[in-house]
């Protein structure tokens, strides 16, 4: 289990017509995509308030750091979905183009308000680059 911290809250939002863009920055593109990962999943429920009771492990192969976010958020929302959980705390570790993800949260239940639901992230205004201080990656989600 990561270490028991709130949310990293590096995290934002920009405005797109029809659907949600998120804009995310960490140090280094993993910590990026953790937040990324927050945004998406703060669409959908207060991740402050889950426990993190489960555990989801996964691995992917990409070499371009862009397709990677897209990768990392759909596979995330694709494991949720189909083990009915409610996600809210991430961790993402890169070896060449070999990617190892975790994220943990618990099952939804009743008492948990849930917000709109993200069905994918898309290629629509996707970036992953070098910001002025570690990086920046953004996308839109589709709701």
């Amino acid at each position: 289990m990561p270490d028991a911290h709130q949310p990293a809250e590096t995290y934002g939002y920009f405005d797109h017509d029809a659907d949600i863009g998120i804009v995310d920055r960490g140090a280094t593109p993993e910590a990026a995509f953790e937040a990324a990962a927050e945004a998406t999943f703060a669409v959908m429920v207060d991740i402050r308030t889950l426990r993190a009771t489960t555990r989801i492990v996964f691995a992917f192969d990409e070499t371009d750091l862009e397709l990677a976010l897209v990768a990392w958020l759909n596979r995330l929302l694709a494991e949720a979905r189909s083990a009915g959980q409610a996600l809210g705390r991430f961790r993402l570790r890169r070896e060449d183009d070999h990617w190892t993800g975790e994220a943990w949260g618990e099952p939804w239940r009743a008492d948990l308000e849930r917000g709109v639901e993200v069905k994918g992230a898309t290629l629509t205004m996707l970036a992953v680059r070098a910001a002025d201080v570690g990086w920046e990656a953004r996308c839109v989600i589709d709701v």
